[in-house]
């Protein structure tokens, strides 16, 4: 996630930034597991998991299958719960509560004892808002179009001032998703390379900042134009909630004649048509996991971008937990520092750079591959857009892999600080004194629900690949055939992934 310009992108930082510095850097645990067999025995499993779930989704999945319609349940519709979920007063509850945690953290920037680990903000910020969304917005939906304080307080402006939602200027199409491409790259250097970011005064700097920005972006091209294209946050979370089970639905069509984005025939999860609906043809779903990455996508290079990009950064974070990397740094460190006094930043910031770009090569690789091997007639352009919503169960079973210790060990630091936001000494709810409970998940736990996640992850990822090479291909065998280099690249990730997971758990 980056943002549009200097002071955007440095927030992005803030609420981005996946672990304290002072807290927990490395998310990984004070114990070592030593593994019942060799590492290298899961990296095969692992593997070969994939490799054989290839075997059974070619021989049971069928052409067609993930164009059939799919099982929904409009909880809007049904009785007691759907007068609740509806309800005008819950909603506003809920978005006066965002909005007040939005100010109680900016409060505890400027106004608390400047202490990172005594100060509500950057524990809220980094590690509660941003692991703990990307989990719910994979897990449950997109409550970002919820809860985002942006967008809540542009809208009660926008009331006030008698606003329509639409921008002063017209976007410019040929920048897609671009900026939020740019802003997920500086996002990154902020949180795996700058240093200063937990600072309290410095967060509360870059949230005015980004704020400053994010209505001024509504402003400009439109509430809804901006929160889908320039918002990095809302780009990401919109794509991780699309394995969700949740979606929403305008089942009014007249609201989509003014959609500028070409919502489709179904309009799911288009919340600009959404809001426009009148409330009776307005659908909230209950829907099967992942059924909204099979419907038919057609990516834009800069989403593939994006989506690569937040697959590699999350591959750099955990990379640089391990004595490989340390290894790199060792190696290059008298090379390096004659580009300044900051060695370490210099090289990770080139790793950082290199990473993605890794990324993009292997994956126009493995996508030319599959184009020659299926005869696939957009070419390899074509093929790498078309799959690269495959990749998103993967880069979730990634992100639940790396983070999940910090979130819950971590996280818990977040109770005593609730007590005392802006580490006066109070105890306003009785928790102060909370002691974090470094037990609630130990090495091995943590190891074997990362082994599951990244194999699940691969598997649904197979499958999803399989649905879009019978869409792209009508003769099976070349389908089929095509797959193959895709299978590859999804079975070298699994090794990949697995392995550096390990290095700060396991010993071999």
């Amino acid at each position: 996630m980056s943002f549009r310009n200097i002071a955007a992108a440095a927030f992005a930082a803030v609420l981005g930034l996946a672990g304290l510095a002072a807290t927990a850097r490395a998310h990984a645990f004070g114990e070592r597991y030593d593994l019942p067999i060799p590492l290298s025995y899961f990296l095969v499993g692992g593997a070969a998991t994939v490799a054989l779930s290839f075997l059974v989704i070619g021989l049971f999945v069928r052409r067609g299958e993930g164009e059939r319609g799919y099982p929904r349940l409009n909880l809007l519709a049904v009785r007691g719960l759907g007068a609740v979920i509806g309800s005008p007063v819950v909603l506003f509850v809920v978005r006066l509560l965002s909005v007040a945690v939005f100010g109680l953290v900016l409060a505890t920037c400027f106004f608390g004892n400047g202490r990172p680990l005594e100060v509500l903000a950057p524990t809220f910020v980094w590690i509660v808002w941003w692991v703990g969304m990307g989990y719910v917005s994979a897990l449950f939906g997109n409550v970002w179009m919820l809860v985002n304080p942006w967008k809540i307080t542009y809208d009660w402006a926008e009331r006030v001032l008698g606003g329509d939602g639409r921008g002063l200027f017209v976007y410019p199409e040929r920048l897609d998703v671009w900026p939020a491409v740019a802003l997920l790259l500086m996002f990154a250097w902020l949180e795996n390379v700058y240093v200063s970011a937990t600072l309290p005064g410095s967060l509360g700097q870059l949230i005015i900042a980004y704020s400053l920005v994010t209505w001024m972006g509504m402003a400009a091209f439109g509430k809804h134009t901006w929160l889908s294209r320039g918002e990095v946050f809302s780009v990401l979370f919109g794509i991780f909630a699309r394995f969700s089970p949740t979606e929403v639905r305008a089942a009014d069509r007249s609201a989509c004649s003014r959609c500028r984005w070409a919502c489709g025939p179904d309009c799911v999860d288009c919340y600009e048509c959404f809001e426009r609906a009148d409330r009776s043809r307005r659908e909230f779903n209950l829907r099967p996991w992942a059924v909204g990455l099979a419907n038919p996508h057609r990516a834009s290079v800069s989403l593939t971008a994006f989506v690569l990009l937040a697959l590699a950064i999350v591959s750099f974070d955990g990379l640089q937990e391990t004595p490989a990397w340390v290894s790199v740094q060792t190696a290059v460190y008298d090379e390096v520092s004659v580009l300044g006094p900051n060695v370490v930043g210099t090289i990770d910031t080139l790793g950082l750079l290199v990473a993605p770009a890794l990324f993009v090569v292997v994956y126009a690789a493995f996508s030319w591959a599959v184009a020659r091997l299926s005869g696939d007639r957009e070419g390899v352009a074509g093929v790498a857009k078309g799959y690269v919503v495959t990749l998103v169960p993967i880069a979730l079973a990634y992100n639940l892999a790396h983070y999940l210790s910090l979130l819950l060990i971590s996280g818990q630091t977040v109770i005593p600080l609730l007590s005392d936001p802006f580490g006066n000494g109070w105890d306003l709810l009785g928790t102060a004194d909370y002691a974090t409970n470094i037990a609630i998940i130990n090495a091995r736990v943590a190891w074997y629900v990362s082994v599951a996640a990244i194999v699940a992850g691969h598997v649904v990822s197979v499958y999803l690949a399989h649905l879009v090479s019978t869409r792209r291909v009508a003769h099976r065998g070349r389908a089929l055939r095509g797959q193959l280099p895709m299978l590859a690249l999804m079975v070298l990730y699994t090794a990949t992934s697995l392995w550096i997971i390990a290095q700060p758990i396991v010993e071999e």
